[in-house]
């Protein structure tokens, strides 16, 4: 039988059906969203006004917050605007226009955590060579396969979701246009099609998950030789890194590996990786990083000194 896509446009259902739940929440979101503009913009301003873009960590960190505000800007608008709606509806092209570029942005959300990750494995285990091999030209390749990546990631998604029938129900029990949910309202069988969703965003959110599990485990065993000072200091810097790994792949895990289908929460998970983990990196990042704070200082000192000049 032909596929048929009768449906041109989707409805929310958004992450509650209480209207004074959802006014209450449109308050919080709103704040939320102008946390994360503020800190990741005092993040990119701090790091590109001072001599901390010239380390790899910070260059690092910098295209980070630049993820953050580009992904959470694809999705919390839109979700501040619907919790204040009538209607909670969006066209089918720009559904998927928001697929792609979600899973894009994540994807290479994920590959700058790895390189974050390779930084610090390098920068602890082979500190004689570090320079060396964590180069400027190392990092913006590093940089360039991670958009390579999420765009071969969020291409073949997006082509897997084009090629599926949405003949009938168009109401997504979601906050988001994303695969699990919009899988539910396909109208075939799609026992393959969660087995090839699964493969192309869960197993790779677990791989990745564990490569970087496996790197902190070599970190840690190199430590023991490190003095007490060194190691508190690499303990701090790895920290950081650590926490924003667990806030993001925790619950992509929870969500991806899953099968569409399956009576979970997953639009409630899934604010812990579109709101609060982007809200949270640039708090983890300044608060517990000496340097951050000094060089937050410094700038903002410069900027004050040659505003009242």
């Amino acid at each position: 039988m032909e596929n048929q896509n009768n449906v041109t446009e989707f409805v929310f259902m958004g992450l509650w059906g209480n209207k004074q739940m959802e006014l209450l929440f449109f308050f919080f979101f709103l704040l939320c969203y102008l946390a994360i503009l503020m800190g990741n913009f005092i993040i990119l301003l701090t790091i590109t006004c001072s001599h901390l873009i010239e380390q790899p960590m910070y260059y690092f960190l910098c295209h980070l917050s630049l993820m953050d505000l580009c992904y959470t800007s694809t999705v919390v608008p839109r979700l501040i605007r619907d919790l204040s709606a009538a209607r909670k509806n969006i066209s089918y092209n720009n559904c998927m226009t928001q697929l792609f570029t979600e899973h894009l942005l994540a994807g290479v959300e994920i590959f700058i955590l790895v390189s974050m990750a390779l930084d610090r494995y390098v920068a602890i285990v082979k500190p004689l060579h570090y320079t060396v091999i964590m180069n400027r030209r190392r990092c913006n390749m590093l940089i360039f396969v991670a958009w390579g990546v999420g765009f071969w990631h969020s291409v073949a998604l997006l082509l897997g979701v084009l090629s599926l029938p949405f003949c009938g129900p168009n109401q997504i029990d979601h906050y988001i246009c994303d695969v699990k949910p919009l899988l539910k309202l396909v109208c075939k069988d799609i026992h393959v099609v969660n087995i090839l969703m699964i493969a192309n965003s869960g197993m790779v959110v677990v791989a990745v998950f564990l490569v970087l599990v496996a790197s902190y485990i070599l970190i840690l065993y190199n430590l023991r030789t490190h003095s007490s000072a060194g190691r508190r200091k690499a303990l701090s810097t790895c920290s950081s890194h650590v926490m924003v790994v667990i806030l993001f792949f925790v619950p992509c895990i929870y969500i991806y590996v899953l099968p569409a289908g399956s009576e979970n929460k997953d639009k409630e998970i899934s604010v812990f990786y579109t709101v609060i983990a982007p809200m949270l990196n640039p708090l983890i990042y300044t608060l517990r990083n000496m340097e951050m704070r000094i060089a937050m200082g410094k700038v903002w000192s410069k900027m004050a000194h040659s505003v009242f000049r």
